[in-house]
């Protein structure tokens, strides 16, 4: 027996009690949707202007393009002028002859006579005769207008030749001349070629869209498309976007973007266009089947790059976004260097080393930023930023050019602890944040000026036998704090994997640049793990798209943005322009100016021997790290004041010594197992460092 349904809103038996009870999930009769408020509520409004309008910089970049167009259509048909005129006056003669021919074809009807011709050829006289008397009607009316017309010219003729000035008889002949001989051009040879080839890309609409999308593969789309149905539902109207088309829309149930970009070779195949003018991408805040649709009208990587404004003049606040390249719809994509550690990886020849230099050109241009170049691949490619602005500068792999790095990277890890007790000192009026600020920076009493490091090739430091681990933990201290203090690190990689980027410092980098790679692993090391499952694929690029990237910052979603291109002879004109800004604000210093570090400062200490000391030769022979640091640091406190263990550990691991689990007695009396350190094995490591087996 069917059970009653209670009426809507009518009291039914309880489920909890009641098994059998009916209990209504949708009101009867109630609507299906949202309700007129909650859609206007929800509702995306458009924007009133374009964006294009209300960016200046865009809409002067329309206004030179088109200026330039109009400038190059002249200057092409000026300069080719005369030929045309000769080209003209030697066809007027078959212009001539066709106007005569065409115009006796139509004083006798010659365009009625294929109808006559087929009215005969039926023996159908009714229409024959018919045809015959209008041809007749027409001849007669037409052969007047011809004669009145001959007798007109003829007559206008005589009087421009008798009483016409000699000026207005050349101009009147130089016309009839030009009228024939454009009359007498055949239809494959025009006198005027177009002075600009313009691409005819094709209009995309919704039935182009439908039929790539039904082209996929993907069997929900194909089975809604087999019914009847289109498969997508369009959410907005196809306009145009810049130098393209954009759709957006849905997807059907369970289908994701992610589908869609796995297919675009096929999606570009079905839209008939070039696998570089269609870019499939999911729409940051939605849910992930909705789909946005950009379809350029030309190749990415065939597009001519954008200048870069700050190729010819201008200066740069770090503390503000800054342009750097180009999306697809040829928009600037700005960058704010500072807060930030970044890494950039790519496949060699991707243009990962030019993006590299293309960053410190930026921090160049900020006169009060102190540079650290690395160039660790030694072929001179930050040369032109190195040379002219760094503070310091290396180019090689060699034991001498890792010395100087691990020296200078230890420098600037003590001038971090250093900045971060200024801005713990200072009022909260003042550095209210607790974190550099441009006003800060400026002030240089205070030596919080911004410092940015890059290192190309940083997989060789982090690699290193001897200093490896060590600079693994510099890079990750500075990862980490050093945004907060005005210190940026940019690292650059060719081989993007856990002993190339370690995973401490991956993690921790705000700024991701990654131009083409070969898989998944290399894709998620980069732009961090679950970008290539989102859709984020940097290995979809081809060999053609040197430059372009996928871009992770300024707090928004991945991004393909393609760098502008500054090459080797550029990039020293503009460091050039930059050293300039330096010697006028005094802030040229170190490498630039021929300075080297001097070697005979700051301390000097030999670890293992100092360890020999803070280890006591008693019956243990072993400390806690925490009891060895605390001796050393009486023993030479400028040196190991601020050491941590770990610190300690990182350090003696290229040495052979790690730290073992010792037992001792701690303060309060009770014991406890903590890491620590054997003097055997420091007699060990001295013992082999000086070739005395021994010794030990």
């Amino acid at each position: 027996m069917t059970p009653e349904v209670p009426e809507a809103g009518a009291v039914g038996r309880d489920p909890e009690t009641d098994p059998d009870s009916v209990v209504q999930v949708d009101r009867p009769g109630g609507p299906s949707g949202l309700g007129l408020m909650d859609r206007v509520r929800g509702a995306k409004r458009r924007p009133i202007v374009p964006a294009w309008a209300k960016s200046a910089g865009e809409f002067r970049s329309a206004g030179r393009g088109v200026a330039e167009y109009a400038w190059h259509v002249a200057a092409f048909h000026s300069i080719r002028s005369p030929w045309y005129v000769t080209r003209l006056i030697f066809r007027a003669p078959r212009g001539a002859a066709r106007f005569v021919e065409n115009s006796l074809r139509w004083v006798r009807d010659a365009e009625g006579d294929p109808l006559r011709r087929d009215a005969a050829f039926r023996e159908d006289v009714g229409d024959y005769l018919k045809l015959c008397r209008q041809r007749d009607r027409r001849v007669r009316w037409r052969a007047a207008v011809a004669v009145a017309s001959a007798a007109v010219g003829g007559v206008t003729a005589f009087a421009l030749y008798v009483l016409a000035p000699s000026w207005l008889q050349m101009l009147s002949t130089a016309v009839m001349t030009l009228a024939m001989g454009r009359l007498g051009q055949p239809a494959d040879d025009p006198v005027i070629h177009r002075a600009v080839e313009i691409p005819k890309a094709v209009k995309l609409t919704s039935d182009i869209v439908l039929r790539s999308l039904g082209a996929l593969g993907i069997p929900a789309i194909n089975q809604i498309q087999s019914k009847g149905g289109e498969g997508f539902t369009f959410t907005a109207p196809i306009t145009r976007d810049g130098p393209g088309w954009l759709a957006v829309g849905d997807l059907p149930y369970g289908v994701t973007v992610t589908d869609v970009i796995d297919r675009r070779e096929k999606l570009a195949s079905g839209l008939r266009r070039p696998l570089g003018c269609v870019w499939p991408e999911a729409v940051p805040d939605e849910h992930t089947g909705r789909l946005r649709l950009w379809v350029g009208d030309q190749d990415m990587s065939q597009t001519p790059p954008a200048k870069w404004p700050l190729a010819i003049s201008g200066t740069v606040d770090l503390f503000k976004p800054v342009d750097w390249g180009t999306d697809q719809r040829g928009r600037w994509i700005g960058i704010t260097l500072m807060f930030i550690a970044g890494i950039i990886g790519a496949i060699p020849r991707m243009g990962k080393t030019f993006l590299l230099r293309l960053l410190m050109l930026i921090a160049a241009l900020d006169p009060r930023a102190e540079l650290h170049t690395f160039d660790l691949k030694g072929t001179g490619d930050l040369d032109p930023v190195g040379e002219h602005v760094s503070y310091r500068h290396r180019a090689g792999e060699e034991d001498a050019d890792i010395e100087y790095i691990v020296a200078d990277l230890r420098e600037v890890q003590g001038e971090l602890r250093r900045r971060a007790k200024v801005i713990r000192s200072l009022p909260r009026d003042i550095c209210p944040e607790s974190k550099v600020t441009s006003e800060l920076a400026s002030k240089r009493s205070l030596g919080l000026h911004p410092i940015v490091i890059s290192v190309d090739e940083c997989q060789i430091l982090f690699e290193h036998p001897k200093h490896g681990a060590e600079l693994k933990e510099i890079c990750t201290d500075l990862v980490k704090r050093g945004p907060a203090t005005g210190i940026v690190l940019l690292l650059a990689t060719q081989r993007p994997d856990k002993d190339a980027i370690p995973t401490a410092i991956s993690a921790n980098a705000s700024g991701r640049w990654c131009l083409k790679v070969m898989g998944q692993v290399e894709n998620d090391m980069v732009l961090g793990t679950g970008s290539y499952k989102r859709g984020v694929r940097a290995n979809l690029f081809s060999w053609g798209d040197k430059g372009i990237c996928y871009f992770l910052g300024e707090g928004a979603d991945a991004r393909i943005v393609r760098s502008a291109y500054i090459d080797s002879v550029e990039a020293e004109r503009i460091a050039l322009r930059a050293r300039a800004l330096r010697q006028k604000a005094g802030t040229l210093a170190g490498y630039a100016l021929g300075e080297q570090p001097d070697e005979s400062t700051g301390p000097k200490y030999d670890l293992l021997t100092d360890l020999l000391t803070a280890v006591p030769a008693d019956g243990k022979a072993k400390a806690w790290s925490e009891s060895v640091l605390a001796r050393l640091a009486d023993l030479r406190p400028d040196v190991y004041s601020t050491w941590t263990p770990e610190q300690l550990s990182a350090a003696l691991k290229p040495l052979g010594i790690r730290t073992i689990q010792v037992w001792g007695v701690a303060d309060d009396g009770k014991g406890a197992n903590r890491r620590g350190i054997r003097r055997v094995d420091i007699l060990k490591a001295l013992a082999e460092r000086n070739g005395e087996a021994s010794a030990a």
